[in-house]
């Protein structure tokens, strides 16, 4: 398990304030006391002038850290490169890494990831991102590459291209829980296990939807209401069976909903903006869900009449 680290920075959804940060700070290092390692950001996370702010936190972080970290590399830093209409070419595609670099404050990073493809609206820019893959793994800026929003068609494309030019595509990032489970998921899944890319699952919990903490009559502020609105309604049998198999297992139903994930094989990576939330995580991580209680799970999931909606970067 790793963890994510969208809301550090976005103040529209998730109502980041800089009052945060010494709380931000415990978060994470109560995550590398307990192993770990692996921190999920991005170039535009952060609203506003808080743009990269998510980035300059972890790099401050680690450097703060009163702990038992070797090497910088110890902490694996997977950052999601935006497919920005005016980054045209390899270049300006590893210049994009090289800022990333800086706000960290870090050598290199353990994982450089395109954040999406372009090959739905500008396949042209497509080819230029992955040279810019190609240069920055190269180049020794990056440990390891990685896609997020992939579907499996293009994933087998970039995987090839990659492994043409002697790069290993060692990650894909895709949307996958309990109400993100659909063909196509399943079918990227299946993709990488054949090719040895580990599935990183953001939003394991549905954007808190399987946590249990909402319903009808209480919602999450902000835009998150309005999804909410729309979905929560058909879970009541799938919340009702984490529930239960949370109870009998003496967990939550956040910690079932990630063990889920990691018993289908995927690296979920919750978001965590307090020491609640992390401890909490923790928990989904030492056990394992039985093969009849994943049934039950797949079954009231596919019984929804709604599931999440998918990012629009997505491709086929």
């Amino acid at each position: 398990m790793g963890f994510g680290t969208w809301a550090w920075g976005n103040q529209l959804l998730w109502g980041y304030q800089e009052s945060m940060d010494s709380e931000l700070q415990e978060c994470f290092n109560l995550a590398l006391r307990n192993g770990i390692n692996l921190f999920d950001t991005a170039d535009s996370y952060g609203t506003g002038k808080l743009n990269g702010q998510s980035e300059r936190l972890l790099g401050r972080f680690i450097r703060e850290f009163e702990g038992p970290i070797k090497s910088p590399d110890d902490v694996v830093i997977a950052t999601k490169f935006a497919a920005y209409p005016w980054r045209l070419t390899s270049g300006q595609f590893v210049g994009a890494c090289k800022s990333s670099l800086e706000r960290l404050q870090l050598d290199r990073l353990g994982i450089g990831q395109l954040h999406w493809s372009t090959a739905n609206y500008a396949p042209l820019q497509e080819r230029a991102l992955w040279d810019g893959l190609v240069e920055m793994y190269d180049k020794g800026l990056v440990r390891a590459v990685g896609v997020s929003n992939y579907g499996p068609k293009q994933l087998l494309k970039i995987h090839s291209y990659l492994a043409s030019k002697g790069v290993p595509l060692s990650s894909a990032q895709v949307q996958f829980s309990l109400l993100s489970m659909g063909d196509e998921q399943m079918e990227l899944k299946t993709v990488c296990d054949s090719l040895g890319i580990r599935v990183i699952a953001y939003s394991p919990l549905g954007l808190g939807m399987l946590t249990g903490k909402y319903d009808s009559s209480n919602l999450p502020k902000g835009p998150r209401s309005v999804l909410f609105r729309q979905i929560l309604p058909g879970l009541e049998s799938l919340l009702s069976c984490l529930r239960r198999i949370a109870e009998k297992k003496g967990k939550t139903m956040s910690q079932v909903a990630i063990n889920w994930c990691i018993c289908k094989g995927a690296i979920p990576i919750p978001g965590v903006k307090t020491v609640r939330h992390v401890e909490e995580n923790l928990g989904a991580l030492g056990w394992r869900l039985s093969p009849a209680e994943i049934q039950e799970l797949e079954s009231a999931a596919m019984a929804a009449p709604k599931k999440m909606i998918q990012n629009v970067f997505q491709t086929a």
